[in-house]
């Protein structure tokens, strides 16, 4: 058994290493430049970088649309997914064509996703023609504050499948008998859902969550196709700023906005991590 756990470190030994190289040691060597004054001297100046950047309302406002865009689309999908799981749980074996219809939005190339936003959401696009038809006036989804809407949808549209994927493999774990004695009591739909499938899949509807709201922080993607590097105020993310502050050669903001928000994704995932251990003692 000591000879088989030996070879194993040296199978796992390249991915490690190439871990350490291009993500720890960049990791750690960025904190100390992020506290330094970029010169050719290359001064320490402590947490001087953090004061200036936390008086910056660029940086304030693109950290305050990411945060607001993840609190938009991380329950959205948890809530969306887990009514499809439920929904889907009740087709059984027919549910699959279903699930995979869903996980193909996951499963494309971003780009193609983009045109067919493109194409719903123009000035001249179907949504258009639709509000045309319903009396309203055309809205300018691609460059106005209006942008946040189809940046949203597509999100939860790209996301959802994946979630319902997790959900299911949880809600099939789950036993029919306890549904059936639940039905014997006279529980309704919404009671066996609240009362049954929540609690046995607690630590899987936590992981979902968890994965939406860090899937929720990588949207800059699909804003930076649409809008540009400065797409309207309602859309200018943290990743907006230090993409254009990368752009512009100016490294010590780049390093000091990603650790400030890298310490309050931290603060945040802490935060729920320690309420989850919380409720399970509780249990």
């Amino acid at each position: 058994m000591f000879h088989r756990k030996k070879s194993l470190w040296l199978f796992l030994l390249p991915g490690l290493l190439g871990l350490m190289v291009f993500y720890v040691v960049p990791f750690f060597g960025g904190i100390y430049y992020s506290m330094t004054d970029g010169t050719i001297d290359n001064r320490f100046v402590g947490f001087a970088n953090y004061q200036r950047i936390w008086h910056n309302e660029v940086f304030l406002l693109g950290l305050k649309n990411t945060m607001e865009l993840s609190l938009l689309c991380a329950p959205s999908i948890f809530i969306l997914s887990f009514s499809l799981s439920a929904m889907l749980r009740t087709l059984r074996d027919r549910s699959m064509p279903f699930r995979n219809v869903l996980v193909l939005p996951y499963l494309m190339p971003t780009s193609a996703l983009l045109l067919v936003w493109l194409l719903l959401f123009d000035y001249g696009g179907i949504i258009n023609h639709l509000l045309n038809l319903l009396g309203a006036g055309r809205v300018l989804w691609l460059e106005s504050a209006a942008l946040r809407t189809p940046i949203v949808l597509m999100y939860i549209w790209k996301n959802t499948g994946f979630s319902v994927v997790i959900f299911s493999a949880a809600l099939q774990a789950i036993p029919e008998a306890y549904y059936e004695f639940a039905s014997l009591e006279g529980a309704n739909p919404i009671q066996k859902e609240i009362k049954i499938t929540l609690p046995q899949i607690l630590p899987t509807a936590f992981l979902v969550f968890v994965l939406a709201w860090v899937n929720a922080f990588k949207i800059f993607k699909e804003i930076y196709f649409i809008g540009g590097a400065y797409p309207h105020d309602a859309v200018y993310t943290l990743q907006h700023f230090m993409n254009n502050k990368f752009a512009a050669l100016d490294y010590q903001d780049v390093t000091t906005a990603a650790y400030s928000f890298a310490v309050i994704v931290l603060l945040l995932f802490g935060a729920l991590y320690a309420s989850r251990a919380v409720r399970s003692n509780e249990a």
